[in-house]
């Protein structure tokens, strides 16, 4: 099953934008906690490409809180499911807290989250019909997600940068994972199944 179009879209600008580019080393160091790294000067335009950048994968990140939230009020998880929905949700967003943050003490201006209704509508949240439809629907963002991060790792010419990217695919791959899982389906039988 393919991603929804408007997720893709959005993925394909985040992976273009951060082809392009790369964070600066006082960026990594805000996003990544470390305020001796981010006590280097930054240039304006350094700042403008960094928080544009990091816009872009907080939009990934409301867009997978919101996914979550429409999943958890459907009324179509059962308890354990539901419970680790929730786990889930707060990931994500724990990574746009973290995303935030950085963007304002980059002195930029988060991008604004949708509504929970914008949400339901670009997801078709009317086709979810069961839990299993949900836990798909979750499945499908968790992979673009994962690969979405371990696409721009390359282009990072800072490694704390690149271990950040990385540490946020981990937390999608997990994610995908889990929720295959709990799908019933199997494991990828190849090598090199993610960021390809």
């Amino acid at each position: 099953m393919q991603a929804h179009p408007l997720a893709n879209a959005t993925r394909r600008l985040f992976l273009s934008r951060s082809g392009q580019t790369t964070l600066s080393a006082a960026t990594v160091g805000l996003l990544a906690g470390c305020g001796s790294m981010a006590s280097a000067q930054m240039s304006s335009s350094t700042m403008n490409t960094d928080v544009n950048t990091l816009n872009i994968a907080l939009g990934l990140e409301h867009e997978a809180i919101n996914a979550y939230q429409l999943g958890a009020g459907s009324g179509l998880l059962q308890k354990p499911v539901l419970d680790v929905a929730v786990l889930f949700q707060s990931h994500h967003k724990g990574h746009r807290d973290a995303l935030i943050a950085t963007i304002e003490k980059l002195g930029g201006r988060p991008v604004v989250e949708k509504s929970l209704d914008d949400y339901a509508k670009a997801l078709n949240a009317g086709s979810l019909k069961n839990q299993a439809d949900v836990l798909a629907l979750a499945a499908r963002l968790e992979l673009g997600a994962a690969n979405a991060y371990l696409g721009v790792i390359p282009a990072f010419k800072d490694t704390a940068l690149a271990q950040v990217a990385a540490r946020l695919a981990a937390d999608e791959t997990m994610h995908w994972t889990a929720l295959s899982q709990a799908l019933g389906r199997p494991l990828p039988t190849k090598a090199l199944s993610f960021g390809g």
